[in-house]
């Protein structure tokens, strides 16, 4: 996965309220990779979670406490 990736595919999320509302509702950061495997984002949930804390565009990507 590249930055540049992860913003294109957060920036499009902040734009359809349908991927929005999937990303909110993940539990787990697969959860959140998954979407963007459907719109051919190649991210994954490992690298998603050494960003949490991060802002990446304007997004800040955090991990929840389950």
């Amino acid at each position: 996965m590249s930055l540049d990736q992860l913003r294109t595919f957060l920036g499009r999320m902040q734009d359809d309220p349908a991927l929005h509302l999937a990303v909110q509702a993940a539990a787990t950061a697969d959860e959140v990779a998954q979407p963007a495997g459907t719109f051919g984002y190649e991210i994954s949930g490992n690298e998603l979670l050494p960003l949490s804390g991060q802002k990446v565009g304007h997004v800040t990507l955090t991990k929840q406490k389950i």
